[in-house]
């Protein structure tokens, strides 16, 4: 398994509206916005490779603060096999998020903190879906 690149990070904000302010100001482009964990919209800095970061509204028992890292490979179902081979706790299938658009595999790393495997193959997001 080889991850190409970081693919996003998840930011979870209490003020959403002042971080998305603050992000346009710093010269963030927004590339999607959705009702993807009750807000969220993603911002990226013009230029090839650059990570996205995920911006969403705290809800439920959520923590604010960066909720994951997801890295991109080219196939996340691969990817998952190779991990468990290695001994890395993967048991959970991958799963397709509509709202997004990625099927991702989510994992903790030894700390416990959340990554994530997100495949290459994104598909458009389903704008009106929540999950």
């Amino acid at each position: 398994m080889a991850v190409t690149k970081i693919d996003h990070i998840e930011l979870i904000v209490s003020r959403f509206e002042e971080y998305v302010a603050l992000f346009r100001t710093l010269g963030f482009q927004e590339r999607i916005r959705t009702k993807h964990h009750g807000d969220s919209v993603e911002f990226q800095l013009p230029g090839e490779n650059q990570p996205v970061f995920e911006i969403h509204r705290v809800g439920g028992e959520e923590a604010i603060g960066v909720n994951h890292i997801a890295f991109q490979v080219a196939d996340v179902a691969a990817a998952r096999t190779e991990l468990q081979a290695q001994g890395i706790n993967a048991n959970v299938e991958p799963v397709y998020v509509r709202a997004t658009g990625r099927t991702v595999l989510n994992l903790r790393d030894p700390d416990g903190w959340r990554l994530q495997i997100v495949d290459s193959a994104r598909k458009a997001p389903d704008l009106t879906s929540a999950h």
